[in-house]
């Protein structure tokens, strides 16, 4: 593999965990819940 293979990725590499582990930050610091109804259900189509 060339160089910039490697470099490209590596940064592929950390921008999918990166997003994963932000996705899984933004949950624990606002979990949603689940219980709660929404105030209007989606009209059907």
């Amino acid at each position: 593999m060339s160089t910039a293979a490697i470099v490209m990725l590596i940064i592929s590499i950390l921008t999918v965990w990166g997003g994963l582990g932000l996705a899984l930050l933004n949950l624990q610091r606002h979990p949603e819940d689940d219980t709660r109804m929404p105030e209007e259900h989606a009209p059907e189509l």
